[in-house]
């Protein structure tokens, strides 16, 4: 199965001047824990509602704070003809919860870790999937407490 089976083509876009605030607004609206960032037809940067949280709790404003103070500019993508099993193991190494979909240079989707589970979830019913899950990497909360202890959370 390919990512562009299951990304969500009409991807949501910000630009990097727009304010945090805004972003947050938005995010809730649509329902969604990302925004892509976009200046004209390039992809420069992703906001997360993890970014947006980050800020607050470290006691920054959301109504003066610009998109482009927090975004992630190095943004990871991957093309529509990735296979999922490449673009689940770059989200779970990266700790990415959202990926963007290019084509040719061209903003085409997002994949997210919920169109993943959706997937994973019909997985299920396979025989031997849940084997093979197990077989392929480490569960995912050993993991996240193994990076807690190096301190990557700071």
């Amino acid at each position: 199965m390919r990512v562009s089976e299951i990304m969500t083509e009409a991807a949501v876009t910000d630009r990097p001047d727009d304010t945090l605030a805004e972003a947050a607004k938005k995010m809730w609206k649509q329902q969604t824990g990302s925004l892509l960032v976009l200046e004209g037809e390039d992809l420069v940067g992703i906001v997360t509602e993890r970014d947006v949280l980050k800020h607050v709790a470290t006691g920054g404003p959301l109504q003066d704070a610009r998109i482009s103070d927090v975004m992630t500019r190095d943004v990871v993508s991957v093309g529509p003809g990735t296979s999922l099993r490449e673009a689940a193991r770059i989200m779970a190494d990266r700790w990415f919860r959202h990926l963007p979909v290019m084509d040719g240079g061209r903003l085409v989707g997002i994949i997210s870790q919920r169109d993943l589970a959706g997937v994973l979830a019909g997985a299920l019913n396979e025989p031997d999937a849940m084997q093979q899950l197990m077989e392929s990497s480490e569960l995912v909360r050993e993991r996240r407490l193994k990076r807690i202890e190096h301190g990557a959370w700071d």
